[in-house]
């Protein structure tokens, strides 16, 4: 059984901080991994969690960008990652195993959003091979490190994992490509994920989490183009943000790092978090919630499946 997804009232909220949430809370002696922690909404995931006293990898695309972006930030260190290439994923795994340490804290952060047609490794949609498979692999891989500390997993997810649950007869979008059903399935698939994780890894002691982090003007909007942003209501001619709803990035961060450390989520997971809460299931019309798709433990098992055989890897193979 997952923990059911409805509010505990955790006394935080939407304009709640990465700091609010770990205000009072010693992270010394913990190792968080926080991938495209340089950069938006991982950038301040990175602070706040070393402000706390956590040590923190950062692995990148772009090391040199991450280099200078964390200068000056105490117990930070970068290193070399593309999600999108799967060697690259297993180098910096290892680089990592052999260290001999173990990690506390696994955030899924980074990221693309609805970018054009893009094919990687064996032809796979660059959404989904990098916001899921990545991912998927990067845990896996990291598994010894992860399971002896009882590590919590949280996969960076959207409120766009509505938009469409996995497309099982063409996840890659082989036939006719659309940016926002290929992002809205890759957000599904994070969110799925997690309840599969979480499944297999609590026996263990490591819990698996997905967060909605709320609307906020970052990085990730590269492809998107300013016209379509002023349509959408999201920013004025000058670039201004005109949404109300939209946060800071700060308060963007926030869930992800109260999924990450809080101590009210103590033996709970495999559920969908947003506004520093869990999240309520989603209603027709209503405004957030999750959607019934994308936390469906048949959905998550057969993710993980396809994932395992995509990637080639599976850290609880010999297990089942």
């Amino acid at each position: 059984m997952t923990t059911p997804q409805h509010k505990i009232g955790s006394g935080f909220g939407a304009r709640s901080t990465a700091d609010d949430v770990l205000s009072g809370t010693d992270l010394s002696g913990s190792t968080a991994i926080v991938t495209g922690g340089y950069s938006g909404l991982g950038l301040e995931t990175t602070r706040a969690l070393a402000g706390a006293g956590a040590r923190v990898v950062v692995p990148a695309r772009r090391r040199s960008a991450a280099q200078e972006a964390v200068e000056g930030i105490d117990g930070v260190e970068t290193d070399d990652l593309d999600l999108s290439d799967l060697e690259s994923v297993r180098g910096f795994a290892e680089r990592f195993l052999a260290s001999g340490r173990t990690v506390d804290i696994v955030i899924n952060n980074a990221g693309v959003m609805a970018c054009p047609e893009t094919r990687v490794g064996p032809g796979w949609e660059a959404q989904f091979a990098t916001n899921h498979l990545g991912h998927y692999a990067l845990v896996n891989h990291l598994w010894p490190a992860i399971a002896p500390g009882g590590a919590r997993v949280v996969a960076v997810s959207s409120g766009a994992h509505g938009i469409t649950g996995v497309r099982w007869d063409d996840v890659q979008f082989e036939h006719g490509y659309d940016r926002w059903q290929a992002y809205g399935q890759a957000k599904a698939a994070n969110v799925l994920f997690a309840v599969q994780l979480d499944a297999l890894g609590r026996d263990a002691g490591v819990r698996a989490f997905a967060v909605h982090p709320g609307s906020i003007l970052t990085p990730l909007q590269r492809h998107l183009a300013k016209a379509e942003m002023v349509d959408a209501g999201w920013i004025d001619e000058n670039g201004n943000p005109t949404d109300p709803t939209f946060k800071t990035p700060g308060q963007g961060a926030a869930t992800q790092v109260w999924a990450a450390t809080s101590p009210q989520l103590a033996g709970m997971g495999g559920v969908y978090c947003e506004d520093c809460d869990i999240a309520e299931p989603a209603g027709d019309g209503s405004e957030g919630g999750v959607h019934a798709h994308a936390t469906d433990p048949g959905q998550a098992a057969r993710l993980w499946a396809l994932s395992a055989d995509l990637t080639g890897v599976d850290a609880f193979a010999a297990a089942t």
